[in-house]
């Protein structure tokens, strides 16, 4: 291990540990929570109606909205057994990358049913391998082109307008993405702008967020959601949701990319956009606790290349290899399906799991290269050992891709990912774990670990064993 990151590790792990027997005392003042609300999701897996703890208070009121997020990632590989590597291939040789991520939340509200809301960012550093080689990438955090600008950029900017549907309300949690401490129960809301759409669809309490849960991609969303984004991961869209007791409907239209992992968007809507449509269906099962389930579908029309047309270019001799983005300027259209879950079992130890498809002879152009996926994992909060603002969680994660996309790759394809000249083929299978301590105030260190079989699908490489350290800072 490198000796910068040997010491860092040395140093978390002694706060880790000297925090870890920090008096339970602390927390005996907590007030006891509200009863949960059929309809309101738990984003940080705490009981409803606590305020996450931070560095800094939060003003009063809900007319404005300012908070800030800190995420630093460092992460290690050591060497892994590889015959052969390509242009696209993680690095066998032991690496360690760190990468940050800067966001000030911002919002003003308007009316008792307009906002505005805005978020800025900055990210740095890199990924492992520059992120190349693995469909699961072990980072969410990292920016896949290292030549993006450095400079601050306008995440998220988008009016936020709620139409009532009926008198009665209910409370509600203030957060950057809406302000409204009280909403109708059955109401309307649309979203119109800059934002990304893994903030709204395919979400999951138990992993969804790189800041205090999984790291992975392909864990915190489903690797076979190729949704619209540029390479930050945001896009410009109109997103309507419909609410009610039993659940929530949400529909958005997005812009893709020119190309794939392009930063640029495609303005003309009649040659690319992309459709998504989620069903969320609230329900108490298990010892009353509400359970979730979420049903998939989108729609995405791009200037995608094929991968059957690419490989019969190549067998023609009309390309020296499979190339995915050799062909003239079209739309193809690109769709798939996800299943998405999440049951609580008490008040700190819940179970999740998604399941994800797309049609795959089209290349994976916004997200990542995953045709097919499956997960299942657990997750916890610290009340079980009086520290309720820690966190834990383990996963298993399979991603396959189809027979084209298969054999792409092994006669030496490149996608915008993947690549490692040729490739005996396997599901990638990954296993990840971490555990969050909450250490003081807005301070979140945590360990992670993860261990990839079959890197990039190839049965000849690896496996992999993935170190991360993380701090989280929350203003």
């Amino acid at each position: 291990m490198p000796r910068n990151l040997r010491q860092s590790a040395i140093l978390a792990g002694g706060l880790l540990i000297a925090l870890s027997f920090v008096s339970p005392a602390m927390y005996a003042q907590d007030p006891p929570p509200p009863p949960p609300q059929d309809s309101v999701v738990n984003d940080d897996q705490s009981p409803p109606g606590d305020s996450l703890p931070v560095m800094l208070p939060h003003p009063e009121t809900d007319r404005f909205w300012i908070s800030g997020q800190a995420n630093f990632i460092s992460q290690w590989h050591p060497a892994f057994y590889s015959p052969y590597q390509g242009p696209n291939s993680l690095s066998p040789q032991a690496q360690d990358a760190t990468s940050r991520v800067l966001t000030l939340f911002t919002g003003l509200r308007f009316s008792s049913t307009t906002e505005l809301l805005c978020d800025v960012q900055e990210t740095g550093g890199n990924g492992i391998g520059r992120a190349l080689g693995v469909a699961g990438f072990t980072n969410l955090d990292v920016v896949r082109n290292p030549t993006l600008s450095k400079a601050p950029y306008i995440a998220r900017l988008m009016i936020h307008q709620i139409i009532p549907l009926g008198h009665s309300k209910k409370p509600a949690d203030a957060n950057p993405f809406s302000l409204f401490r009280e909403l109708p129960e059955r109401r309307l809301e649309v979203r119109f702008g800059k934002f990304s759409m893994a903030d709204f669809f395919d979400v999951n309490t138990y992993g969804s967020d790189s800041n205090f849960q999984f790291m992975n991609w392909a864990v915190d969303n489903s690797g076979s959601y190729d949704y619209a984004a540029d390479t930050r991961g945001f896009t410009f869209g109109a997103m309507l949701e419909y609410h009610d007791s039993w659940g929530i409907v949400r529909f958005a239209e997005a812009l893709m990319p020119k190309v794939a992992n392009g930063i640029h968007l495609d303005a003309d809507l009649s040659r690319a956009r992309s459709e998504n449509i989620e069903f969320e269906f609230h329900k108490r099962t298990i010892r009353r606790q509400q359970g979730i389930l979420r049903l998939l579908t989108f729609v995405n029309h791009a200037n995608m290349g094929s991968y059957a047309q690419a490989i019969d270019n190549y067998l023609a001799g009309l390309t020296p290899m499979p190339e995915i983005t050799d062909h003239p300027l079209q739309t193809t259209v690109k769709y798939g399906f996800g299943v998405n879950f999440e049951q609580p079992l008490n008040n700190w130890i819940g179970i999740f799991g998604r399941w994800g498809w797309n049609e795959g002879q089209h290349e994976s152009y916004a997200y990542t290269e995953v045709d097919q996926t499956d997960q299942i994992g657990m997750a916890f909060n610290g009340s079980a050992w009086h520290r309720k603002w820690d966190r834990a969680g383990a996963v298993f994660v399979s991603n396959g891709i189809s027979r084209e996309h298969q054999e792409y790759l092994a006669l030496g394809g490149d996608g915008f990912l993947l690549g490692d000249g040729r490739l005996n083929y396997g599901r990638e299978n990954i296993v990840e774990t971490y555990y969050t301590l909450h250490a003081w105030r807005g301070v979140y260190p945590s360990f992670d670990f993860q261990h990839i079989n079959n890197p990039g699908y190839n049965r000849d490489r690896g496996p992999v064993l993935v170190v991360s350290l993380r701090l989280h800072l929350e203003f």
